[in-house]
């Protein structure tokens, strides 16, 4: 795809690319297939956050060691960096759709493999074999939404789907807390059964049936690394390094940060509720802006709020403040999501979006795992310190950001006729 202004409409098949998508006709079809991607993600994190919360004390209690229940954990995001990049490519040369299902199968079989009594390494490699399972889904739903949305929307759809995403991780630790441990095997076929049922709109809906040509030569095409669109690419990558960055001080530190200052569980539950909440409401706002506006600059600003926010929270010495600007920080968070998604769409072509999306994903979950290790260490040395270095990290590489997009044209996205 050029770096020229963008444009689209219906494409015809004499004058197609190297990477066709097809639609069904009628009236924007591409609609049914963001509603299917959004249900199916939401019905996917909903029962994979119902287990989150309580796998570690279930571990502990099936007399897993300490350290083997750290591994277990780990190996998620392990698996995950790995199969976010390689399941980007295989999308991009066998179809992203089949990558998709394969991915919700493969969740549904690790999940209810925990109903087996397989001890601590065979919880080891089911979690991992969830992560491998969980990144090739969700590479391959974003990079869906990149082949068959028309630009002048793709703000709204990427805003679509992940807010949908996290509202089914908002939701899925209140619906475990309900059952608790003592009925943790129901909680294993809950997220089975919620990977299961995200097949279903995947399979009914016919605007998700996308009929997508592979060039194996266009897929095997480097991405660019020169020019605009090389420059606007690695922006992105080194944006979604920076929101990892951010994401692993708070997965290590904002839950103890909470407890040193005197949170209870319900207010510990409630603060990342009241983050999810408010990410969901502004998602819809978030994508038309997107599609709107300089994405760029929302991107930056989306980021740098993030970051503000980092520095503030180790200051703070209320429960309720922590809380309050947990749900304003949401806001810029959703705000940079769905911007950098259809930044990184506009710039690659079809036949190498998987790959793209691949690597921003396993870019952000690797910077995730880190950070997380990182942020664990430095809290033992005193509350402020994970923050800062988030923050300050984050800083470098936001001034690296807007280096990269400095002087590029602003990108205007215009809606067909």
């Amino acid at each position: 795809m050029t770096d020229d202004v963008l444009t689209t409409g219906a494409a015809q098949p004499s004058a197609a690319p190297a990477s066709v998508v097809t639609l069904p006709t009628g009236r924007e079809p591409y609609g049914l297939l963001v509603a299917a991607l959004a249900a199916a993600s939401f019905l996917q994190w909903t029962g994979a956050g119902a287990v989150l919360p309580l796998l570690p004390v279930y571990l502990t209690e099936h007399a897993t060691p300490a350290a083997l229940i750290g591994a277990v954990m780990a190996s998620f995001f392990a698996t995950g960096v790995a199969a976010q990049y390689l399941s980007g490519r295989l999308g991009d040369r066998v179809g992203h759709r089949p990558v998709l299902l394969a991915g919700l199968l493969g969740y549904a079989v690790f999940s209810a493999g925990f109903l087996l009594p397989l001890g601590g390494w065979g919880a080891l490699g089911l979690r991992a074999g969830q992560g491998a399972a969980a990144g090739a889904a969700q590479v391959a739903c974003l990079a869906l939404v990149s082949v068959a949305v028309p630009p002048h929307v793709r703000g709204r759809a990427f805003s679509a789907v992940s807010g949908a995403e996290l509202a089914g991780i908002a939701i899925g630790p209140m619906l475990g807390s309900m059952f608790g441990i003592a009925h943790m095997a129901w909680l294993f076929l809950i997220a089975a059964l919620g990977a299961l049922l995200a097949c279903l709109p995947i399979l009914a809906s016919r605007a998700v049936s996308v009929d997508v040509e592979v060039d194996r030569q266009a897929s095997a095409e480097p991405l660019p690394r020169t020019g605009p669109a090389g420059r606007r690419i690695r922006g992105v990558m080194v944006a979604a390094v920076l929101g990892g960055v951010l994401s692993g001080a708070y997965e290590s530190s904002w839950s103890l940060l909470m407890h040193l200052r005197g949170a209870t569980d319900l207010q510990l539950g409630l603060s990342w509720t009241l983050f999810a909440v408010p990410f969901v409401v502004a998602a819809p706002v978030a994508g038309w802006l997107a599609d709107h506006y300089d994405r760029r600059w929302l991107v930056v600003i989306g980021m740098a709020s993030g970051l503000v926010f980092a520095v503030i929270y180790p200051w703070l010495p209320s429960v309720a403040w922590l809380m309050g600007l947990g749900s304003f920080e949401a806001i810029g968070v959703a705000l940079a999501y769905p911007a950098a998604q259809a930044l990184l769409s506009d710039a690659v072509s079809e036949g190498s979006v998987g790959r793209a999306q691949g690597t921003m994903a396993s870019l952000q979950t690797a910077a995730i795992a880190v950070s997380t290790a990182v942020g664990g260490a430095l809290f033992g040395i005193s509350a402020w310190l994970p923050f800062t270095f988030a923050s300050v990290s984050s800083l470098v590489l936001l001034v690296i950001v807007l280096r990269l997009w400095r002087g590029l044209p602003s990108r205007a996205v215009r809606r067909p006729a």
